[in-house]
This record gives C-alpha cells, sequence and structure tokens, in this order.
C-alpha cells in the first residue's frame, strides 16, 4: 500500500494528518481491533501552538503567568501536603461505583478512611496547621461514576484560603471542550491540574492531549500526574477493569521535553518504575516528585538516597489522604534516614517555592 493509500488507526490519511500536523506514519499492517493504542513513542511534529524551533527542532518554554497571592502565613505552616483528594460532593449521596471502587482502595490500604467533602478536608487540616492542596478526578468516562464538581473544590478554596490549595481536573479526552473547561478553571481560580493516565485510561504522551496542557503551561499552573500502581480496583476482578501500562512515568518524559515552561508533579513512588521517576526528575528542571500513596517506611533506599542528594530540591510531602493520614505519613517520615537540612525541604519549602507561595 502506498503512503497516500495508507490511514492510521482512527482513519485518517496521510494528507489528514498533514492537516493536524501529526506527521507521516511509517507503512505498516493494520492495528490489532481489541486493545488500547500503544503510545507513539517518536511522534511527528507537534501541531500549531506548541512553538516548535525549525532550526533546532526545541520546543519552547511559554509564557507563564503570576499566580494568584492567597492568604497564607507560612510562618505558622507545619507542613504542605500537595496530595489530597476530595472524595464525597457535599449534601449528595456517593454512586455505587465510587463506593464500590473506594471500598476496595481502603482493603488495598487498610482500615476505613473517611470519604470527606472538599471542606472535610479544610478543617482536617486546618487542626494541624498544614496547607493541602486538594483535588478530585474527572474521570466519568474512563471509570463511569459520577464525579465531584470542580466547582465545589473551588468554593471549598474560596471559603477556606488559609489551608486549601486548589486543583482542577480535566478528562483529557474531552479535546477542545476540555481545553475550555481548563480554561475557565484557571480563570476561577485552580492552581494546577491533577491527571490519572489509570482511571482516565489515557497516555500522557499522545499528541492529541498537547493543547490541554499547553493551556495549563500558558496560565504558569502545575500539571500533577498519578504515577505507578493503585489502589483503585485494587483486588477487584480485572482490576476493575483498570489498566496499570498507562501510568509509567516515562511517558511523562516526552510531556517534560516537549514543555519545559509546565512544571509536572510525579506524583507517587511510581512503584514498579521508581528509578525511571527519578532519572526524569534528575534529568527534567521542570519535574517534581511527590511522596504520597505510600507509607515512607516502605521507601525503597535509592528514593531515600535521592531524597538526601540530587532531589533533595525537588522532593514533595504528600500523603493521598484520605487513604494515608498526614499524621501516619509524618511519623513514619521521621524514622528515615533524612539529613536534618533536607527534612524542611520535603515537609514545606520545596512546595512553597514550587506553588510560589508568598512569603
Amino acid at each position: 500500500m502506498s503512503e497516500a493509500g495508507f490511514r492510521d488507526e482512527r482513519g485518517r490519511s496521510a494528507a489528514d494528518r498533514a492537516e493536524f500536523g501529526l506527521g507521516p506514519r511509517p507503512l505498516r499492517g493494520p492495528r490489532p481491533l481489541r486493545g488500547p493504542r500503544e503510545p507513539q513513542t517518536a511522534p511527528g511534529p507537534p501541531s500549531r501552538g506548541w512553538r516548535l524551533s525549525r532550526r533546532a527542532g526545541v520546543v519552547l518554554a511559554a509564557p507563564a503567568r503570576a499566580r494568584t497571592s492567597v492568604s497564607i502565613d507560612l510562618d505558622r505552616v507545619v507542613a504542605i501536603d500537595v496530595h489530597t483528594h476530595a472524595e464525597r460532593n457535599a449534601g449528595e449521596p456517593q454512586d455505587a461505583v465510587t463506593t464500590e471502587l473506594l471500598e476496595a482502595a481502603a482493603r488495598y490500604f487498610g482500615g476505613s478512611p473517611p470519604q470527606p467533602t472538599a471542606q472535610e478536608v479544610a478543617d482536617y487540616y486546618r487542626e494541624r496547621s498544614m496547607l493541602a492542596v486538594v483535588f478530585t478526578v474527572d474521570d466519568e468516562a474512563g471509570m463511569g461514576r459520577r464525579r465531584i464538581g470542580n466547582d465545589e473544590v473551588l468554593q471549598a478554596a474560596r471559603d477556606n484560603p488559609d489551608v486549601l490549595i486548589p486543583f482542577g481536573s480535566v478528562d483529557p479526552h474531552k479535546g477542545k471542550l476540555g481545553v475550555r473547561e481548563a480554561q475557565a478553571l484557571i480563570e476561577a481560580g485552580v492552581r494546577g491540574f491533577k491527571f490519572h493516565p489509570n482511571t482516565q485510561a489515557f497516555w500522557p504522551n499522545e499528541r492529541e492531549h498537547y493543547p490541554l496542557y499547553e493551556t495549563i503551561a500558558e496560565a504558569g499552573l502545575i500539571a500533577l500526574f498519578h504515577s505507578g500502581t493503585t489502589g483503585i480496583g485494587a483486588g477487584m476482578p480485572g482490576g476493575g477493569g483498570v489498566r496499570l501500562k498507562y501510568s509509567n512515568p516515562i511517558f511523562l518524559d516526552d510531556v517534560a521535553a516537549d514543555f519545559p515552561g509546565l512544571d509536572i508533579i510525579i506524583a507517587h513512588p511510581s512503584f514498579p518504575w521508581q528509578d525511571e521517576a527519578l532519572a526524569i526528575a534528575v534529568h527534567k528542571p521542570n519535574v517534581y516528585i511527590d511522596l504520597s500513596g505510600w507509607s515512607p517506611k516502605y521507601f525503597p533506599d535509592n528514593l531515600i538516597r535521592y531524597t538526601n542528594t540530587l532531589l533533595k530540591d525537588k522532593m514533595l510531602f504528600g500523603s493521598d489522604f484520605p487513604l494515608i493520614t498526614p499524621d501516619r505519613w509524618l511519623a513514619d517520615f521521621e524514622t528515615l534516614p533524612i539529613k536534618d537540612e533536607v527534612r524542611p525541604l520535603v515537609l514545606k519549602q520545596n512546595a512553597a517555592r514550587l506553588l510560589r507561595l508568598p512569603s
């Protein structure tokens, strides 16, 4: 078959791909009908808006806008937890799918964690003199569960500006609609965006998601990506349909390279791909790692070593509340051989700098 007659797995011809800036496809047979499309390891040039240098092929950083200041007294803050979840809409019953998934996650983590609203997250962290980055996950399409509204997270942050730092969540599959939603959330005051490749079922480095990343980068905000295994669907038949392959952090290396002006947080210790996450964070100045989702007593030696050395300025305290409480996380962190001068960096200073919190 000639290149002119070849159509990719979405039925697009070479001319169609050129129109969308997707580059040529190599000649090959059709992909199997079953299973999701594998990520592109060598995609064509990005389409309009990603500022590709024709001479050097380097994507230039997008200009960052100043982030909105908030009413926070950092001297009174014990720690900044960059990874907490609102698990329930205020005044609305939880849908059956969400209940089943959270019950499975509770069995995976042990115990019976609460399922807080965004306001309850604020109350919990105020009692501890901590700040909390709070978000939900828009995975209605991937998981079939009703999402908690971004507007509820934003309202709780407006009501509690001394405690909560709101992140939005937009399903990357929404395309142009998702970009418009992200723009509205930015205008409303979110400070970043949370993505969950497992439950949203997407490859982070697919070019169709780049307009969404560009919108976040141009606003000077943060993109936080789940990485590694997940408690969502754990132990359920077929893992609840959740596929772990999407959350290998190596796919974020493409995003970090193509958007050097976008601050990226790789969430969790990334098991079983911890070394990939460490390598990316060392190599890419715009990549950070949050240490949520695991008790620190289970941290591998290599993670502790990099926290004390090359990545001491890029490691961030995160709990994954409510599945892991900050009380438990901090108590276990105290037992680690972390240098005295590194502890305040991880617990507060690195996050304050990344979030551009006023001192």
